[in-house]
């Protein structure tokens, strides 16, 4: 297999200087963006993810390369194979997100990501140490049957990673328009991580929000509507254990005590929140019990 650099790793020095920058500029306008203990057990998390993906990343490779030999096409390194990779990539990033959104075991590793109550760059952060449990590599799987070599999927997917870092901020209000309609930005972002009701399950672009656009899951940051970032149920501590296994240790307690083999499945399948007595709230549970109180509003 050809051998590319890997991007993040010469990112990293620009991540811990814009977070050092941030925080100044946090200090100077409003110190509540910043805690310093939620912003110590982010970088931790990102540490222990780094160390995660050390240990699972030769396993990840060598499947890529063993598909490839699968592929339908025989593509190479020219400039335009990159940009196209990187466009089909991003949207395989959108599927992913989405199902890590909508389906419990993919959430499991994902919720991570969303368990600050803060949203600064260091929340950017906050990723996975079980990515290689939850399965969430197959999701690049068609990229390497189609023909893109391995180097390249990898090359492209730490330039997504890079994108996404510098959108994780209250620092930066709106871009320009026309930035606004194509990219994931600030604000776009904003609505993914708000636990707002109006919010929820929405804006799961990595870079291009035009996903979000075309399959239905766009949602604007209203002006009168401050998100609130967290979880809808938050951890309540900043153990790193407790916040990279609770949703996992959940799901094993769920299992364990449901009724038959097909609620077990469920709560593994099933979106975040579903239960089989219903005595839980999914997101659209949450969402609906909030538009017909939103109706009720309107109608005095």
């Amino acid at each position: 297999m050809e051998r590319l650099p890997n991007p993040v790793d010469y990112a990293i020095p620009a991540f811990v200087l814009l977070v050092l920058a941030e925080m100044v500029v946090a200090w100077a306008k409003d110190r509540r963006r910043y805690c310093p203990r939620d912003t110590l057990t982010s970088l931790a998390l990102g540490l222990g993810s780094t160390v995660a993906g050390l240990i699972t990343g030769g396993a990840v490779v060598a499947l890529g390369v063993w598909l490839s030999q699968f592929r339908l096409f025989d593509i190479g390194y020219a400039w335009y194979w990159f940009a196209i990779c990187f466009v089909i990539d991003d949207l395989a990033y959108y599927v992913f997100h989405r199902s890590a959104h909508r389906v419990r075991w993919f959430w499991a590793s994902h919720v991570i990501h969303h368990s600050s109550q803060h949203y600064n760059l260091s929340t950017a952060l906050r990723q996975t140490w079980t990515g290689f449990i939850s399965l969430g590599f197959i999701f690049r799987i068609p990229l390497f049957l189609i023909g893109f070599p391995p180097a390249m999927v990898f090359f492209v997917g730490g330039l997504n990673l890079i994108y996404q870092f510098w959108i994780h901020t209250e620092a930066i209000n709106r871009m320009p328009r026309w930035f606004e309609s194509v990219m994931n930005t600030p604000s776009h972002h904003r609505v993914h991580h708000a636990t707002n009701p109006r919010y929820l399950d929405k804006n799961y672009a990595g870079v291009f929000i035009i996903w979000d656009k075309m399959f239905g899951t766009f949602v604007s940051e209203r002006d009168d509507e401050r998100p609130q970032y967290g979880i809808v149920k938050n951890l309540g501590s900043f153990s790193l254990l407790w916040a990279a296994t609770h949703e996992w240790i959940g799901i094993a307690k769920d299992v364990w005590s449901a009724p038959g083999l097909r609620n077990k499945w469920n709560y593994m399948v099933k979106p975040p929140g579903w239960s089989h007595d219903g005595s839980r709230d999914t997101s659209e549970v949450i969402k609906a019990r909030w538009e017909a109180k939103q109706g009720v509003h309107a109608e005095r």
